[in-house]
């Protein structure tokens, strides 16, 4: 079985499951797109891994988990998700350490989060992309349509109240947002300075 390689396209909060977020993975050389829905943790874990600026002020697990491998001289060499049962995906850790390399079975929200704290390639087998991929409706907005594909119905949804509490921060100025973010993540509300980001990120877009 061939891998393919994935990026990580988005993080969108899931209209399917209350307190859930969509994670969109996207093959690097095709357009198709890999939903997977996440917990808040998960979800705040790897925003604040692709937000350089974010830094919490102490450490999260997976930053934990980092220092701890780093101490000993332990590199995640790369995440495979290899296994799709009853919508469950299935994640596998490469680690190597003395040029040993083991195999580490891990959550899929939890490889991820790893992959990028050590900038480990992330990939999936093509039957479990082919079978679980999607197109997105709209290519140029990640968070467009994702959680469709995992609901029964083909109506667009509803926006959720958090959805719609995303607003709020139009109004502000970038400088403004950033003091705001700033805040939130001494607070470590990690929820909050994600939305504040993704209203930076289109205020800067």
């Amino acid at each position: 079985m061939s891998l393919v390689k994935l990026a990580i396209k988005g993080i969108s909060y899931s209209q399917t499951q209350n307190g859930a977020y969509a994670l969109i993975l996207s093959e690097v050389d095709g357009e198709l797109k890999l939903p997977i829905i996440i917990g808040a943790f998960e979800a705040q874990s790897i925003a604040i891994a692709l937000e350089k600026e974010l830094k919490p002020p102490r450490p999260l697990t997976h930053d934990l988990f980092k220092n701890f491998a780093d101490r000993f001289d332990i590199v995640v060499k790369q995440v495979i998700i290899h296994k799709l049962v009853d919508g469950v995906f299935y994640s596998s850790i490469i680690c190597e350490r003395d040029r040993i390399e083991e195999i580490i079975d891990a959550r899929t929200s939890d490889a991820i989060a790893l992959a990028l704290r050590f900038n480990a390639p992330i990939f999936t087998y093509k039957n479990i992309l082919d079978k679980a991929g999607v197109f997105l409706k709209n290519p140029n907005d990640p968070n467009s349509m994702l959680d469709q594909h995992l609901s029964s119905g083909t109506d667009e949804p509803e926006p959720t109240p958090e959805q719609t509490a995303k607003s709020i921060y139009s109004s502000y100025s970038v400088q403004e947002l950033y003091q705001m973010l700033e805040e939130a993540v001494l607070n470590e509300d990690y929820e909050k300075a994600a939305k504040i980001r993704d209203e930076i990120s289109k205020k800067e877009s």
